[in-house]
């Protein structure tokens, strides 16, 4: 019996040790090469030659010199409260680490007790009481209490990097939020400035129409264009109120919808260094915090495949007894005693190996969720490469269609007011002029946020 027991504990100690795939001390790389599909490679630069490859650069709030924007973003990290409730779980995951490495230290405790016996044949009441120290210390052969800690310490480091990238993810959203905010600012200002346009028309056409110089449906379509106009205001502002509540959540204020916002937009700043792809996986705090529990998975496999091992326990205890019954009898009060158990588990109808299997599952499916979150913070670090020069190009062409636009719009008011075009040719430029100013507006916005995008996509802090 001895031997057979000895030789399943053989077997499944090197259950053990070789039943891992990914080991938690594997450089990042490494263990993402090894949970990505043998056909898939991680390239040595990003694709592309139009950016700087130098060191990636951290405070890159202040590299939109918005004094503003970095009041907010400050605000934001002190009140967001979803950003508490993050702090919160890393609380608890660090005491979770504590109490999994409490048990690689004796357990001591003292227990006391008095008791009062009577009977008919004593004279009597026997009083008795008793105070004793107790230790006891489980021996960590196998290495299931120390795997636990290191499991619970990885799930704390994940945690922490949760933080990070939570506190990243609020500073992108704040400062995406308030050039929102001033995009829908200025939407506000060209709205207004459509009315006063669409208003200017209505009069010039009442003119015309008072001299018998315009057509019948002149005048109403002139007047239907500046209700038209009026009516889109309402709609701005409904959306100005929107993103400014949205951005006052954002700072933990009460969402009023008051928010005071820029008027014009920052300018965007110069291109930055974005660094190589291996140095992402070590920098981006969400790719850090997948790693890490990557690491617990293996650490839980150990504990699940060391629960199957014998537990060894020593145990330790001493006091003194206090009691007539014992004085009567002779027995000494002190008393001390030592001890240590062994607990082999032979049958348990496949619950620890239902647990190994599940430990071994769950390890699995991290490695891939970990390989996938690598796949796609590599995938917006290239989207957001290819798109900073393509939406570059945009607002350059923008730019020419509104030049082109405001010299059409100028021709055919002018030739409108002497009667050469009729209205509807000088209601269509007018549309095309707002709707340049509108899209230029929109792509500046775009540009600023896409920037916010590659730094975050970068991992780069902001603080």
């Amino acid at each position: 019996m001895g031997r057979a027991l000895a030789t399943t504990a053989g077997f499944l100690l090197a259950a053990l040790l070789n039943g891992c795939s990914v080991s938690p001390s594997l450089p990042p790389e490494e263990s993402v090469r090894e949970a990505l599909p043998d056909t898939t490679e991680i390239p040595d630069s990003w694709a592309g030659d139009h950016y700087d490859p130098g060191q990636v650069d951290d405070d890159w709030i202040r590299a939109f010199n918005d004094p503003v924007l970095e009041a907010l973003v400050d605000e934001a990290v002190r009140n967001n409260l979803n950003l508490v409730a993050v702090a919160a779980q890393m609380d608890i995951a660090a005491a979770s680490v504590v109490q999994a490495g409490a048990a690689l230290k004796p357990s001591i405790g003292l227990g006391a007790a008095a008791t009062t016996t009577g009977s008919s044949s004593l004279d009597d009441n026997l009083q008795s009481s008793n105070v004793m120290l107790a230790a006891s210390w489980e021996l960590d052969v196998w290495g299931r209490i120390r795997a636990g800690r290191e499991a619970a310490d990885a799930a704390y480091r994940a945690t922490e990097a949760d933080f990070r990238a939570a506190g990243q993810s609020l500073a992108a959203a704040t400062a995406k939020a308030w050039f929102l905010a001033s995009q829908i600012q200025q939407q506000k200002a060209l709205a207004e400035e459509s009315i006063e346009i669409f208003r200017q028309t209505e009069s010039l056409v009442q003119r015309r129409t008072d001299v018998g110089r315009a057509q019948p449906q002149d005048l109403p379509l002139a007047k239907a264009n500046v209700a038209a106009a009026e009516a889109n205001l309402n709609q701005v502002e409904i959306s100005r109120r929107a993103i400014l509540r949205g951005l006052e959540l954002l700072l933990g204020r009460y969402p009023r919808g008051e928010l005071e916002t820029a008027k014009t937009f920052v300018a965007l700043p110069p291109p930055i260094p974005v660094g190589l792809p291996s140095e992402l996986l070590e920098r981006r705090p969400d790719i850090v915090a997948a790693e890490r529990r990557l690491a617990a998975a293996f650490y839980g496999v150990q504990v699940a495949e060391a629960a199957r091992l014998p537990r060894i326990s020593l145990t330790a205890a001493g006091g003194g007894v206090d009691s007539g019954l014992a004085d009567l009898v002779g027995i000494t009060s002190p008393v001390a005693q030592l001890g240590a158990n062994m607990f082999a588990p032979l049958y348990n109808g496949g619950a620890l190996q239902g647990g190994v299997d599940i430990a071994d599952a769950q390890q699995r499916a991290t490695m891939a969720l970990y390989a996938q979150k690598a796949l796609e913070a590599f995938s917006e670090v290239e989207g957001a490469l290819t798109n900073e020069p393509l939406l570059k190009s945009r607002e350059e062409r923008l730019q020419s269609a509104l030049e082109q636009s405001e010299e059409a719009y100028a021709r055919t008011r002018r030739q409108h007011e002497v009667g050469r075009v009729e209205l509807l040719a000088l209601l269509q430029t007018q549309a095309s002029l707002i709707s340049a100013k509108s899209a230029l507006i929109a792509v500046k916005n775009e540009r600023l946020a896409q920037r916010v995008d590659l730094h975050l996509a970068l991992g780069g802090s902001f603080q």
